[in-house]
């Protein structure tokens, strides 16, 4: 089963995704893209970390996704990816086209390939105004675009809400 968890800030998709890959009874990997900038940051890894279970593996991977995938790609693993919005930024952080070109299109084999139970989390960002600058319209177009594709990639897609999940696709 391959999940997309779809939502803004603070809406509950983390919990709902969570929730999700706990419900496969497997191991579970946790795969955190983020990386600490800043104090604020800081503090929102640290209550992650500890609302997750002790059980569970963590791999803090900020750009490389579809090399640890291809790693964790097995029947009897439950991974959750948390969150392409993250990655999207820090890929185009590094300024480096090519890289930001291979990387999804590595990824997007690597999802597609995935023989195991997979959450994918990702903020949808399109609901509000356009961005006043080049990078925010920049950020939205390209996480836009890899939402759409992991959308036709995955089996399932929920939209979370005020904490309500709604079923896009199932």
């Amino acid at each position: 089963m391959k999940h997309l968890v779809l939502g803004g800030v603070r809406s509950g998709k983390s919990a709902y995704a969570e929730e999700q890959v706990a419900s496969f009874n497997k191991a579970v990997c946790y795969v955190a893209t983020s990386q600490i900038w800043d104090e604020e940051m800081a503090e929102r890894v640290r209550l992650h970390q500890v609302s997750r279970p002790k059980e569970w593996r963590v791999i803090e991977e900020p750009l490389a996704l579809a090399e640890l995938l291809a790693s964790l790609n097995t029947p009897e693993q439950a991974v959750i990816v948390e969150c392409f919005s993250l990655w999207v930024t820090n890929l185009l952080c590094l300024e480096d086209e090519a890289r930001l070109e291979n990387e999804k299109l590595a990824l997007f084999e690597a999802i597609s390939e995935f023989k195991g139970d997979l959450v994918l989390v990702s903020s949808e960002v399109g609901l509000g105004v356009m961005p006043m600058n080049a990078l925010a319209r920049r950020f939205g177009d390209e996480l836009g675009s890899i939402n759409q594709k992991l959308a036709k990639l995955t089996d399932r897609v929920t939209f979370v809400a005020a904490g309500l999940p709604m079923q896009l696709k199932s």
